[in-house]
């Protein structure tokens, strides 16, 4: 039978093998979906400390990397409800005012876009732009423009791939406010990102 020593020295090893191939990618994950240094910090913390206490139950079906960002992911998850449970929706959260100058208005919405703030056509992959440093800094200073909620509700179905339901409940909004939330998200990264780094490029 192992000594208690020899346990708390195979998780220092472990902690520090840890930190030292994975923890910069996961504070970028981490990062990238809450957009605040400390709290990144803190979650990637509590990540591995779940780490150590539950590598008995770690079966190697995947590797350390995926297993340790999918402790990670839930760990952001119990953050994101935890701040639903404390934040009401503002007003400007249940409507599309405030984003009237993206369109062209009459008596009611006409449903186009307004001439001179008209979509561009973007010559790069979603893809190819997430490979750069640049540019992944820029969708993190878009995010950071949204309210909260709204930017959260991006992330968990754009960045986690989370069903609309899964998102509703986990930010306590009903289902056509997600979809506002969703619509809003969208309509500001685009303008954000051409903006900041399409015409640049």
């Amino acid at each position: 039978m192992e000594s208690v020593q020899t346990i708390e020295n195979r998780a220092a090893f472990d902690a520090a093998v840890w930190v030292d191939r994975y923890g910069d990618y996961l504070y970028a994950f981490a990062f990238s979906r809450l957009r605040d240094e400390s709290i990144a910090e803190d979650l990637v913390q509590e990540t591995l400390l779940a780490a150590l206490q539950s590598r008995s139950r770690y079966d190697g079906k995947s590797n350390e990397k995926t297993w340790l960002t999918g402790i990670l992911k839930h760990k952001i998850i119990d953050h994101f409800r935890r701040g639903s449970r404390q934040v009401d929706l503002t007003p400007d959260e249940s409507d599309m005012s405030g984003y009237d100058y993206l369109f062209e208005r009459g008596d009611e919405w006409s449903g186009h876009w307004n001439p001179n703030l008209e979509p561009m056509l973007w010559n790069s992959t979603p893809e190819a732009a997430l490979e750069r440093s640049e540019f992944r800094g820029i969708l993190s200073h878009c995010l950071g423009e949204l309210p909260e909620r709204a930017a959260n509700c991006f992330t968990l179905r754009e960045m986690d791939g989370l069903e609309a339901k899964e998102i509703c409940e986990i930010l306590m909004i009903s289902i056509n406010n997600y979809w506002v939330l969703m619509h809003r998200a969208r309509l500001h990264l685009r303008r954000c990102i051409e903006f900041n780094w399409f015409r640049k490029v």
